[in-house]
């Protein structure tokens, strides 16, 4: 069962200084979930996350991580700078992105950062990038001394061995990202020519997956692999990226993964292919976004409405553009009414927000304690890609987002936005008479 890791208590005191909807993570958790993850790969001495700072871009968070010794996985200019002004650069960072401008290529090279190459043709470009010829600037930067190359298998990505067994992952052959095995092989030749001295090997076939075969499923293909280029590329590579995909139970009678039980798994095939192939020195690395952050945040809203027609209806002062993954992919979250937690379950509610989307719904027919207007309710698992893929449709403003100390105090960590922000942008606004 899900507990939240605020109470109702807790709750009533932040509010007088921070209303509600909140996001608020939780930093114990956090922590103690990054030494988890260390210690299921401690085999492997160069073993290194990198966060996926679109998961929750917040620097107090990535400095919370970067202390437990974790880098950061960028995917575009602000990105990079967060990570910088975070105190986060050199091999810490890795910019892992698609149809790049040429400026955030050298804005990672600037801070040292190490580049995951999408596609061949990104080679010769990010060389025009550092040499300034597409951006105009008196440049003469060469390619880092360590890269790496994204790969895609094409096809569908399953797990099973029967028939009856294999169950279909996701689609790579439909996916934008990644080189074919043909490409690959010819870009670590061109690197090698390039002068590019460490080369690592990245792919991502699967999103939240809950499944304690797939990284190892993955390592496999990627170690094969890394055999192959060795012997026909010539270049032997120094770490091989398993990226995310490595996901949580939303569902609340759902397993979770067994992060132990993986980092064995992956440790197996290793031992099993790189090692007899004299590679035994790779490093691993990771770039886990929801396994590092979902579980350790909440949003906290307020009943502010209800509603009884063909269906009885709580309307709270959160919308889906402070968690979208409800409305957007009918994803479930958990909810706790805060105060309520031993109470029966004997009320049948939807949960919804005030856009003018119908969609815009946290929980659909969910069975829960007796709601009255005012109750609190913390909503489940948003410390990743919940407030980072909020926005301002129907003019509704960002919230604050709230960190639970280990001390067990509470911090401020990104303030709410008001309407001076929402309208700073538009050009002459405040000048219009009214």
């Amino acid at each position: 069962m899900k507990k939240a890791f605020v109470t109702k208590e807790m709750v009533e005191e932040i509010v007088k200084k921070y209303p509600t909807p909140f996001h608020i993570y939780d930093e114990r958790g956090i922590r103690e979930n990054v030494k988890a993850l260390q210690k299921a790969f401690s085999w492997n001495p160069g073993f290194k996350e990198y966060f996926a700072v679109k998961a929750t871009p917040n620097p107090t968070i990535l400095r919370i991580l970067h202390e437990e010794g974790c880098g950061t996985d960028c995917s575009s200019l602000a990105e990079l700078v967060m990570s910088e002004r975070t105190g986060i650069q050199g091999y810490d960072v890795m910019f892992s992105s698609n149809e790049t401008p040429a400026e955030e290529y050298v804005k990672c090279a600037e801070i040292g950062g190490i580049i995951n190459l999408d596609d061949i043709t990104h080679i010769d470009f990010v060389v025009n990038a550092l040499e300034g010829k597409l951006t105009g600037e008196e440049a003469g930067r060469k390619l880092p001394r360590r890269m790496s190359c994204r790969f895609n298998p094409g096809g569908l990505f399953t797990l099973g061995e029967s028939s009856e067994s294999v169950q279909v992952m996701d689609n790579p052959g439909e996916a934008k990202y990644g080189m074919t095995e043909e490409q690959i092989i010819e870009a670590y030749k061109r690197l090698k020519e390039l002068g590019v001295e460490e080369l690592g090997l990245h792919s991502f076939l699967a999103s939240n997956t809950v499944t304690n075969d797939y990284y190892p499923a993955l390592a496999r293909i990627l170690f094969q692999l890394a055999v192959k280029i060795q012997k026909e590329a010539g270049v032997k590579l120094s770490f091989i990226n398993l990226s995310g995909g490595v996901g949580i139970s939303y569902v609340p009678d759902k397993p979770s993964n067994d992060i132990q039980a993986i980092g064995d798994g992956v440790h197996k095939v290793y031992d099993e292919v790189l090692v007899p192939a004299g590679m035994g020195d790779v490093a691993i690395y990771t770039e886990l976004g929801r396994f590092m952050l979902a579980p350790y945040g909440h949003l906290v809203t307020k009943a502010v409405h209800e509603k009884h027609i063909y269906k009885e209806y709580i309307g709270v002062d959160a919308c889906a553009a402070n968690l979208m993954r409800p409305a957007m992919y009918g994803s479930y979250h958990h909810i706790t009414v805060l105060g309520k937690e031993d109470a029966p379950k004997d009320h049948v509610y939807d949960v919804v927000g005030s856009l003018c989307e119908n969609n815009d719904k946290f929980a659909i027919d969910r069975e829960l304690p007796e709601i009255e207007i005012g109750d609190y309710l913390a909503i489940h698992d948003t410390g990743a890609h919940g407030f980072a893929m909020g926005y301002n449709y129907n003019g509704r403003l960002w919230s604050s987002e709230l960190l639970l100390r280990m001390d067990g105090t509470v911090t401020l960590i990104r303030r709410a936005e008001t309407l001076e922000d929402y309208f700073a942008t538009l050009e002459g606004f405040w000048d219009i008479e009214v």
